[in-house]
């Protein structure tokens, strides 16, 4: 009777949240901790976004909405996916409790039980568990730091089977801050045109791109168009991770059934963050390039501190705001006796000594990495890298 659902133990807890629930634990403790781990941009929602919340309430937009998202939410991402190429009418769009929930809305409206999803490594940590808790099977297709944790068409080709029905792509990457290029996301278009799969598009950092990288939404691919499943949301490009607002765009059959789905699961998205999220698609693009340029100077900062690092090796990041350097080197260490053998080990140590947090790469499905998130502040940037390196050099041979 006290059992819980099979299901439920074939799931694995979310271990960036746990990262989280353990800073937040030894804050209050009255420990002060660095938190590098969380994926949340540090900087405030933008003014008039947040004014527009407030005017929510104060008018009275306080009822339930469609289950797809007002309209005039709708209307404006259609015409932000038609600044990348994208052909979309607001019907062919439902707004989600942030793109994690649009994500497996997606899930369950196009994979079967025992279907294949290929997800490539390293990946986001909730990507096989959506896939298992829709009864789906994960198949991971590693791609290695000598391809810039990218996968090639060639490796996508050979992992296509009967079974398969969807790949699940996230440019630029969490927790690798890998970005392919427009002429490598081309060439894989290739492949799932020609395959006729399922893709479902992940593209929550899409405008967090350095280096002037040319890269592009797989909305402007009319081959792809009826196989492609687009997830994005408001979250990190706008710094409004605790508003909860994401969004799916695909076609008929699949948003009729994310529809369906959401109806009965958390009916409409928060109205007040809808309104919100309206005001942050309306408002110039301009006033969010100090972000981005701050997140710029962050990543050339935590490459070049980590990369002189010795026995830390480190694929230069070009999107989002991560770092995910191959730690590998300090497995045969030892500290007061206590061996380092994986990155979970490492990853305590650094918490135990440095007070900095980080998420172990196994999360990811790379066990020889460590994710690192400069969403933070310099100073605090800088006090995790004198932290970190202090306590790497305690570590003997």
């Amino acid at each position: 009777m006290l059992k819980a659902s099979d299901l439920s133990e074939r799931i694995e807890g979310s271990k960036t949240l746990a990262v989280t629930t353990q800073v937040a634990e030894m804050r209050r403790q009255g420990i002060s901790v660095i938190d590098l781990g969380a994926g949340e941009p540090d900087f405030q929602t933008p003014d008039e976004v947040r004014e527009a919340g407030i005017r929510a309430i104060r008018d009275g937009y306080t009822k339930y909405t469609p289950v797809v998202g007002i309209f005039e939410l709708r209307e404006a991402i259609a015409a932000f996916l038609k600044e990348y190429g994208g052909d979309y009418s607001p019907d062919e769009i439902v707004v989600s409790n942030g793109a994690k929930h649009a994500i497996y809305n997606a899930l369950l409206a196009a994979c079967n039980p025992g279907d294949e999803v290929i997800i490539p490594a390293p990946y986001w940590t909730s990507y096989p568990q959506q896939v298992r808790l829709v009864g789906a099977t994960p198949v991971i297709l590693p791609a290695s730091e000598a391809s810039g944790f990218k996968i090639s068409p060639d490796a996508l080709r050979q992992a296509i089977n009967p079974r398969t029905r969807m790949l699940l792509l996230n440019s630029p990457s969490n927790p690798t801050g890998a970005v392919y290029t427009r002429q490598e996301i081309e060439s894989l278009v290739e492949v799932i045109a020609a395959s006729g799969i399922l893709v479902l598009s992940d593209e929550i950092y899409l405008k967090l791109v350095y280096d002037g990288i040319e890269t592009a939404s797989l909305a402007m691919y009319p081959e792809i168009r009826e196989q492609l499943l687009l997830v994005n949301g408001v979250s990190k490009s706008h710094a409004m991770t605790g508003w909860r607002l994401g969004y799916l765009a695909a076609k008929a059959p699949f948003i009729q059934a994310a529809k369906k789905i959401q109806s009965h699961t958390t009916s409409n998205a928060s109205s007040i963050s809808q309104y919100a999220a309206l005001a942050a698609f309306r408002m110039d693009d301009a006033k969010l390039e100090s972000m981005y340029k701050t997140f710029a100077v962050r990543r050339d900062y935590i490459y070049e501190q980590l990369s002189a690092l010795e026995g830390v090796e480190l694929e230069r990041p070009h999107g989002a705001f991560y770092a995910f350097p191959n730690v590998s080197a300090y497995f045969t260490r030892k500290y007061n006796g206590q061996s380092i053998s994986t990155a979970m080990n490492l990853a305590s140590f650094l918490l135990e000594e440095a007070h900095v947090a980080l998420v172990p790469g196994d999360a990811f499905g790379a066990d020889q990495n460590i994710r690192i998130s400069y969403a933070n502040s310099m100073d605090n940037l800088q006090m995790a890298i004198s932290g970190i390196r202090d306590a790497l050099g305690r570590l003997r041979d």
